[in-house]
């Protein structure tokens, strides 16, 4: 099964929006599971654990999963203002390195 990995700024000030930026990755990952893909969506498998401290270990912990996907098959579904994330932006570097295909939301 191919596989789409949502990638997508998660972190604000405010618990608010950082629950609308869960909630739109939960969207997103939701109609690609629909469209036959095998998700991988950061935002909903390890949303709201809340440490700060533990932001280095997601970072590189879905990097790593990035790394064993297969750009022959697999995909990198970048949302709306992934550009003001840091973590997004060190994602999408790595999906570029790896020749994937990368897919913006409009």
């Amino acid at each position: 099964m191919k596989v789409a990995f949502v990638s997508g700024a998660y972190n604000s000030p405010h618990i608010f929006k950082t629950l609308v930026n869960i909630w739109k990755a939960r969207r997103v990952a939701k109609r690609l599971w629909n469209e036959g893909w095998a998700v991988i969506c950061p935002h909903t498998n390890s949303g709201l654990f809340g440490d700060k401290s533990l932001r280095y270990y997601f970072l590189h912990g879905y990097i790593s999963i990035l790394d064993r996907l297969d750009p022959k098959c697999d995909i990198v579904y970048m949302l709306k203002g992934w550009q003001k994330s840091q973590g997004a932006r060190a994602e999408w570097t790595r999906a570029r390195m790896k020749g994937m295909k990368i897919i913006y939301q409009r």
